[in-house]
């Protein structure tokens, strides 16, 4: 009984950081092509009339252009965290339950309070509108929908904060344990330390956050790949 018992777990532990080897790759590919769309098809749209402009032109094209690729980059952490708490629970499982749940949250609140379909059905309304009333009430609530999206609301504020300093936490544990490479935890403290920075400065002083956010983007590309390599070699050995 106690060999099926300790087999079972062992297959959940293993499918747990498959799952979290296969997380990490998707999050890696959403940075690599939102910076092969950014290159080929323009950055993200800077108005609410650019926007309905681009829905109503190039549906596709306004999806790719705005959030929603990162809808893929962020939940990915619904894939990684787990085994990230599961391979440093013996090491500090306060600190990795913790990071856990607070990245659990802030992943919520962005699928929560993501604009890409709020502004695909503005569009279509505003498309339909036949007064200038209508029009200007619809650029409006669009505008609202922005000003309460995953970038600029109090909620996307603390997300971020929770995010970040999550990855923070758990780089930090991972720094102590012997089951990730040295390359995987410092690529991840520095990521989400800058990114934490950034994101503190962007609402107060923009000029300084910018500069930061070209700092971080390398080392996340070093770290997705590197936790899909080290959660496949724990899904190996077991």
């Amino acid at each position: 009984m106690n060999k099926t018992v300790l087999s079972t777990e062992d297959s959940v532990w293993k499918n747990l950081y498959a799952i979290g080897g296969i997380a990490a790759l998707i999050q890696l590919a959403s940075i690599l092509t939102y910076t092969v769309v950014m290159a080929v098809l323009g950055p993200k749209p800077t108005s609410v009339e650019e926007y309905f402009a681009l829905h109503q032109s190039a549906p596709l094209a306004a999806m790719l252009r705005g959030d929603f690729l990162f809808l893929f980059l962020i939940g990915g952490y619904f894939g990684t965290f787990p085994a990230l708490c599961l391979a440093l629970r013996k090491v500090s499982p306060a600190a990795a339950m913790f990071a856990t749940l607070f990245t659990f949250v802030a992943v919520t609140v962005c699928f929560a309070i993501e604009s890409t379909f709020a502004l695909r059905h503005l569009a279509g309304q505003y498309a339909a509108a036949v007064s200038d009333a209508q029009r200007a009430q619809l650029l409006a609530a669009g505008e609202a929908v922005i000003a309460s999206d995953m970038w600029n609301s109090s909620g996307a504020y603390v997300s971020g904060f929770l995010m970040q300093g999550g990855g923070v936490i758990i780089s930090l544990v991972m720094l102590r344990s012997k089951e990730f490479s040295k390359v995987t935890a410092i690529a991840g403290l520095l990521g989400n330390a800058l990114d934490l920075t950034q994101h503190l400065l962007h609402p107060f002083a923009p000029s300084i956050s910018a500069p930061i956010q070209m700092l971080m983007g390398p080392f996340y590309l070093v770290w997705f790949p590197m936790l899909a390599r080290d959660f496949f070699r724990l899904a190996k050995k077991g």
